[in-house]
């Protein structure tokens, strides 16, 4: 039985879609892919199933109607590999910001002892190609604010690159993580601390997008913003059990 699984979800990403499934299959790793598409009205989900006949054992799809936000994609995907008794469950984006090749990194860093590892941009000063420099800004002090509210020791803190092993997820009460947006990666990682996990920050290289369009938006920002406060307060009243 293969031991990782990458979870990939996917709205509109034809232009990636098949690149990046190709990449990962030819690793030096036995990776399987999950990919969780929300409906893409462009034809995502025919490409990736197209692609099951030639990879019938390692690529898998979950169809979802509609977008459902980030966070319950990977919620979805998280338990989807748990039941599928998968040791190492990765997130990643579609779009080639995250490298492939740093999978292998993320995968040794859980080997040699973290229990959560996170491709981190700014744990080695600012790596980020073609961003804006009003979203590198955004991006670094969002994590600086995140630490400043929550106490966290993690420079890249809303990092969509991870690796988690399988005990962090079936120890997390994962239908209590409520955040869908870019606030999701925050409680993430700030929930595995709680419980005592080891989490590690890997440095990578990040790269933005240069097919497909971008998912941000200023909602998603406004939810990790006053989410941070609200997620710190809700957690002085919960308790959290060791893992």
């Amino acid at each position: 039985m293969p031991d990782s699984i990458v979870i990939i979800p996917t709205y509109n990403e034809k232009e990636n879609i098949e690149r990046m499934i190709r990449k990962v299959f030819s690793l030096p790793h036995d990776f399987h892919l999950l990919i969780i598409d929300d409906g893409s009205p462009d034809g995502t989900a025919n490409i990736v199933k197209g692609l099951q006949t030639e990879f019938p054992e390692r690529l898998h799809i979950e169809e979802r109607a509609g977008k459902q936000g980030l966070g319950t994609a990977y919620i979805h995907g998280f338990k989807w590999a748990v039941a599928h008794h998968y040791d190492f469950i990765f997130e990643m984006d579609a779009d080639f910001s995250h490298n492939p090749d740093d999978l292998l990194r993320l995968r040794d860093a859980c080997i040699e002892g973290a229990d959560a590892a996170i491709g981190s941009r700014y744990i080695k000063g600012v790596n980020v190609v073609n961003w804006p420099m009003s979203r590198v800004l955004m991006s670094f002090f969002a994590s600086v604010y995140v630490r400043f509210i929550t106490g966290i020791d993690v420079q890249d803190a809303t990092a969509g690159f991870m690796c988690y092993k399988r005990k962090v997820l079936e120890t997390l009460n994962l239908d209590k993580i409520k955040f869908v947006g870019y606030a999701f990666q925050i409680e993430m990682k700030y929930t595995t601390i709680k419980h005592n996990f080891k989490l590690v920050e890997v440095p990578i290289i990040f790269t933005d997008r240069t097919a497909g369009t971008s998912k941000m938006s200023s909602g998603i920002f406004k939810e990790a913003f006053f989410g941070v406060i609200q997620m710190k307060i809700n957690s002085i009243f919960r308790k959290y059990p060791e893992g």
